[in-house]
């Protein structure tokens, strides 16, 4: 998921950089998305592996 949003980053800033505005602007949008959906899945799995308990 990290791995998507890194490539749309990168993809945004080289469109920004050559001038493709609306491609630049949906990348970063495609990549915020993927960000936080990623920050969710990740908190989520924290507080699943957290209410298991450690393994003894």
């Amino acid at each position: 998921m990290l791995h998507w949003t890194i490539t749309f980053l990168i993809l945004a800033l080289v469109a920004g950089l050559l001038g493709f505005t609306g491609l630049a602007g949906a990348s970063y949008q495609i990549a915020q998305i993927l960000f936080v959906v990623f920050l969710v899945l990740l908190v989520v799995s924290f507080l699943k592996g957290g209410l298991k308990g450690s393994p003894r």
